[in-house]
């Protein structure tokens, strides 16, 4: 289902893990691997060498892509490289806009916490403002981070962005062979006692029931294995952590929105937070506009 992945990489430490994870996906999916080097234009790199201008930056990424090719290579992937100046999150999408790819994949937190790298901030701008779906992966010692997933979850509140992040869930399953977890909560915890007390359990259980019923009849168009639906109640990222733990959970696909010039994530900040906190790889997809 991917033809093109885009693969951004930084002088961050131990993300070898993710740059393989990224490596399987296209050994399995059959898609070449472009990796990108952003040398920041905010930071001043250039100076004089031997009456030579050298950027000291670009020099550092030809050498950091040239490392995450060799992982590439040793998993008999096709790929690019590319080394180019700009902001780092406004470049990576505006790359992968340019240039048709299918799929960016970034990490999100460094075991260092180094902030001026891709890990932390500039991955949850590139997740807010990309057209492109971009999966993120942490990479902390207790994350699970395995390949090829075996079991999908996919959050869903009923919007259309929802379903059209949940279409792409079944895709990636049906090629992965993944069975496909729908849950939908009910956060009657954000309605207070006196609204719950006037609402039947039903009356809040059934945009739930429906949301999940929406992507299961979905699901028909699709040969993946197995396909399991849950409404629970309680705080959206509860639930979700809960599911990750309960059904063993490999990867979690939910959709993104924005509106222009803000660019927030659909779900409010349940998605934010689930890239932020995840520990397994979280697929964020944009509703076309």
């Amino acid at each position: 289902m991917y033809d093109r992945i885009l693969l951004p990489v930084d002088d961050s430490e131990s993300v070898a893990e993710v740059h393989r994870h990224a490596a399987e996906l296209a050994r399995q999916t059959g898609a070449t691997v472009q990796v990108l080097f952003v040398a920041d234009t905010s930071r001043d790199s250039v100076s004089v060498i031997g009456g030579d201008v050298v950027d000291a930056l670009e020099q550092e990424g030809e050498s950091i892509v040239e490392d995450a090719a060799g992982t590439l290579a040793s998993l008999d992937v096709e790929y690019g490289t590319d080394v180019v100046q700009g902001s780092p999150a406004e470049t990576i999408v505006e790359y992968a806009d340019q240039y048709d790819y299918d799929l960016i994949v970034l990490p999100t937190h460094a075991r260092s916490g180094l902030s001026r790298s891709l890990l932390g901030s500039v991955t949850e701008k590139v997740v807010r403002l990309s057209n492109v779906p971009v999966l993120t992966a942490r990479i902390r010692p207790d994350d699970r981070l395995v390949f090829p997933y075996e079991n999908i979850l996919v959050p869903t509140d009923g919007s259309d962005t929802a379903l059209h992040a949940a279409e792409h869930a079944l895709e990636l399953a049906a090629t992965v062979d993944a069975t496909v977890h729908i849950l939908s909560v009910v956060n009657d915890i954000s309605l207070g006692p006196d609204v719950r007390s006037v609402l039947s359990t039903e009356k809040l259980e059934q945009p739930a029931h429906d949301a999940v019923a929406a992507v299961a009849a979905a699901a028909e168009r699709y040969d993946v294995p197995a396909v399991h639906t849950h409404a629970e109640h309680g705080a959206p990222t509860d639930a979700i952590r809960a599911a990750i733990d309960d059904h063993a959970i490999d990867a979690i696909v939910m959709g993104t929105t924005g509106r222009r010039g803000v660019k927030r994530i659909l779900l409010g900040s349940v998605a934010e937070q689930t890239v932020r906190t995840a520990p397994v790889p979280v697929l964020t997809v944009a509703n076309p506009e």
